[in-house]
């Protein structure tokens, strides 16, 4: 079993459960690897375990990694998903941040996760992503998401004119601070503030939500992820911002811009005893009134 971690910026809250979760995984006898930046960070501050180092943060196409455990929150994840791309290794969550939908996995539950990776067990699922083109280059390599893909007004501007189509024809134009479209995964993200529905993972949709729109019988619009949906934008600033996940590039009203169902999904590794509903129940509180207590 080999195993290569990676984390963001590391708190000093977490060194204490990292050197834990290193010396679990070491005395199951998983072979344990780590990114040189990861490494660097907690060097002094952590127990290290007998690691193999990789120098850099660089693809894992061609890697023979059984899992990536981040360690961290769903941002971490989001950025994982740049370094595992098309390779098939499964992602593996242990939450160090705060509400974690995708690092589903709590530190309680390492002893558990561990026992299951050794016999077999964990479940998998498969969450799709999008994907850009645009007749300027944007985002270069990076040009994927798992949770959305958004366009937005500059912090000191006016409000935007997005004109949007589906499959070529036309739906409208979204007068607003900014529009997300979103994957099943991410409807529990952006989306979901702005009052863009939940949906399952494993739903065949994307889901258009505008941010802030001047019509107020504008609602969220669920497509189907065959769809491509494209986007020309307008308005009084010269630039705008436009962001896949984490990343944000400026755009121009000479921009045009498709997105569609990405090529290839990514992997998410969970427990057999979690799901989505329980997700939903604990991380959102659903059924828990103060009032009862």
């Amino acid at each position: 079993m080999k195993v290569l971690f990676f984390a963001r910026k590391v708190s000093e809250s977490n060194y204490g459960p990292i050197g834990e979760i290193f010396a679990k995984f070491e005395k199951a006898g998983i072979e344990i690897s780590l990114f040189e930046p990861l490494l660097n960070q907690l060097h002094g501050y952590v127990p290290l375990p007998n690691a193999n180092i990789l120098e850099t943060y660089e693809p894992l196409a061609g890697n023979s990694f059984d899992y990536l455990v981040v360690l961290g929150g769903d941002g971490s994840i989001l950025d994982a998903t740049l370094l595992v791309k098309d390779s098939g290794i499964p992602i593996l969550g242990i939450n160090l941040g705060r509400l974690g939908f995708l690092a589903s996995i709590e530190k309680s539950m390492v002893d558990e996760v561990i026992k299951a990776m050794l016999h077999g067990t964990m479940a998998f699922e498969e969450r799709s992503m999008l994907s850009i083109r645009s007749n300027l280059p944007l985002f270069a390599e990076a040009n994927f998401a798992l949770n959305d893909f958004t366009i937005l007004k500059r912090d000191t501007s006016s409000m935007i004119n997005i004109h949007t189509f589906v499959n070529g024809d036309y739906l409208t134009t979204y007068w607003a601070d900014g529009l997300i479209l979103s994957t099943p995964t991410g409807s529990t993200a952006y989306s979901l503030s702005c009052g863009g529905p939940i949906m399952f993972p494993s739903s065949d949709s994307f889901v258009i939500t505008p941010v802030a729109p001047h019509n107020l019988n504008v609602r969220p619009l669920i497509v189907p992820d065959t769809a491509v949906v494209s986007f020309q934008v307008e308005g009084r600033s010269d630039n705008f911002l436009c962001t896949m996940d984490t990343r944000l590039e400026m755009i121009t009203s000479a921009h045009e811009i498709a997105i569609k169902k990405n090529d290839f999904s990514i992997r998410l590794a969970r427990l057999t005893n979690s799901s989505f509903l329980r997700g939903l129940r604990e991380k959102l509180a659903w059924g828990k009134d103060k009032r009862n207590f």
